[in-house]
């Protein structure tokens, strides 16, 4: 009986189990976990993503990997989770900033437009015949020139961050942020920070691997180019040829095996 009714509770997507849990969102949450990460670093000048959007193929276009987006000229977002699920909130995030624009003629707040998706999310967790959205968002911008992150969970919940990361290896990276992070960091200090706490889940990565981009008063939303990436990587000490280092060592392992063959 105490397995029937735990799958009972597994199974409904509205339902509380009896010591307070909701199945459902927590396995939402596992799903964010075993995402790519995402990290959210709010600086002096504006607010700076960085996301791991390595392609699983050689075969894949990298740039058909969105792990960033803009949703307004003075908003972005970050994800982690199923792809599918982002999508669907940040297409619904713009059609709210656009909405704003042409009701108020203003830009819409940072904070407004992130209560604004938790509050849908949140009513997946509540409604019938629906599940929870299995991706979490980081969502920064500029509200009223000040910079300001927030994180938005499967659960709906909204959290304003100083830096934060959302999917995989969350624990390293969070660490990292806790320990370094610190008030008057310049966006060059915040995309290195980003670089570093990532670097502490991920062993091996080079530029390619990253996708960067900014928020600030001035300049918009902005994507970083590789260049600027490879700069940070050599400024936290990171080698940003580890590809081409190992492809020559592939080579070098090769040529001696053949020679080896060649002797026998």
């Amino acid at each position: 009986m105490g397995g029937n009714d735990q799958q009972a509770y597994d199974r409904g997507t509205s339902l509380f189990s009896p010591d307070g849990r909701i199945y459902q969102v927590e396995y939402a949450r596992e799903a964010v976990s075993r995402g790519a990460p995402s990290v959210g670093v709010r600086t002096a000048d504006g607010v700076v993503f960085v996301a791991m959007s390595r392609a699983s193929s050689t075969l894949m276009e990298a740039e058909s990997i969105e792990k960033l987006h803009k949703l307004d000229e003075h908003l972005g977002t970050a994800s982690a989770g199923h792809v599918a699920d982002a999508r669907q909130l940040i297409d619904l995030a713009r059609r709210q900033a656009q909405g704003n624009h042409l009701r108020y003629g203003e830009p819409v707040g940072v904070e407004t437009l992130t209560k604004f998706l938790t509050d849908h999310i949140q009513e997946n967790t509540q409604r019938g015949g629906t599940r929870p959205y299995g991706a979490a968002l980081l969502i920064g911008g500029i509200d009223d020139g000040e910079p300001r992150l927030f994180a938005a969970d499967p659960s709906g919940t909204p959290n304003e961050w100083k830096a934060t990361v959302i999917g995989g290896g969350r624990q390293e990276i969070q660490g990292v942020l806790e320990e370094e992070w610190k008030e008057g960091l310049s966006l060059v200090e915040g995309i290195e920070l980003g670089v570093r706490a990532l670097a502490a889940h991920e062993e091996e990565f080079v530029p390619g691997d990253l996708a960067v981009a900014t928020v600030t008063a001035a300049d918009g939303y902005r994507t970083v180019p590789e260049g600027e990436v490879r700069e940070a990587f050599e400024a936290v000490g990171l080698s940003a040829d580890d590809e081409e280092t190992a492809d020559d060592d592939d080579a070098a392992d090769d040529d001696a095996a053949d020679g080896d063959a060649d002797e026998e």
